[in-house]
């Protein structure tokens, strides 16, 4: 059987920005084995499925070699496929998840995503953590915090960009990832954010991780309404607003390709 796939480059206004997903939309869901060799075969940061429910589309995200609870981009892209392929004719799309309801709606900046905040709190260095993030260079952390992720937060942006991380010591991490961040020279806050443990040694924009990086920003600097870059080397660029318990991620995305692949679907 084929299955129609979207290659989607998501938090970016051109091709080879941002971050790309694939998404392959599903009509019911198969074994969950068949969706993760899938994920494996495209070997994406993120392989987005989505099933339509009455008025809602289930909507599952697989690594290449995980499921995952919560991706910010490959839901932007999932939304993308269902507004500019799919034929999807409401200004929202809800999305029914491992972290309960997404809502995507259509506004003036692309597309914007509320998603539930995830607040980080002070943490020790657990070992491993500050040598394989920093390695030998004098840089010291400004705080470290942890949520589904460890949070590093560094004195500068060119602290950022120069981190060569240890990414076999960040894989024997106990928690998701590693965001690190800082102030932007030319934005409120920027940030790297690695996944060795899930295969993805560095994300080029990672939309969950901003579920933890503004709140933290918003305490910070005092206001809900923040612009924010991910410092990969396709680079990316997140609007975020912290509303109580939710953040709203707002970001465009473009087509890469779209094709078929070939599978039993059973």
């Amino acid at each position: 059987m084929s299955l129609r796939l979207y290659q989607v480059d998501a938090f970016a206004d051109r091709v080879f920005g941002g971050n790309p997903a694939a998404v392959v939309p599903l009509d019911h869901w198969p074994a969950g084995a068949l969706l993760q060799a899938i994920a494996g075969e495209n070997n994406l940061s993120e392989t987005a499925f989505f099933v339509p429910r009455e008025n809602r589309f289930e909507l599952r995200w697989f690594t290449p070699v995980a499921e995952v609870d919560l991706c910010g981009h490959a839901t932007l892209a999932s939304a993308h496929v269902l507004f500019e392929h799919l034929g999807y004719g409401h200004s929202e799309i809800l999305f029914d998840t491992r972290s309960g309801e997404l809502r995507v709606a259509r506004c003036r900046s692309g597309l914007r995503m509320n998603f539930p905040a995830i607040e980080s709190v002070p943490v020790e260095a657990p070992p491993g953590l500050i040598d394989g993030l920093l390695g030998s260079s004098r840089t010291e952390p400004v705080e470290l915090l942890v949520a589904s992720d460890y949070l590093v937060v560094l004195a500068s942006e060119g602290e950022l960009r120069s981190l060569a991380p240890d990414f076999v010591r960040l894989a024997k991490l106990d928690r998701r990832g590693v965001l690190a961040t800082a102030p932007g020279e030319t934005v409120d806050f920027v940030s790297r954010c690695f996944f060795p443990a899930l295969g993805v040694n560095e994300d080029p924009v990672t939309g969950s991780a901003h579920c933890e990086l503004a709140p933290y920003w918003a305490r910070r600097l005092g206001r809900q309404a923040l612009s924010a870059s991910q410092l990969s080397r396709r680079g990316g660029c997140i609007e975020c607003r912290v509303d109580g318990d939710r953040v709203w991620l707002t970001g465009r995305a473009v087509d890469y390709m779209v094709g078929e692949i070939s599978v039993d679907v059973r």
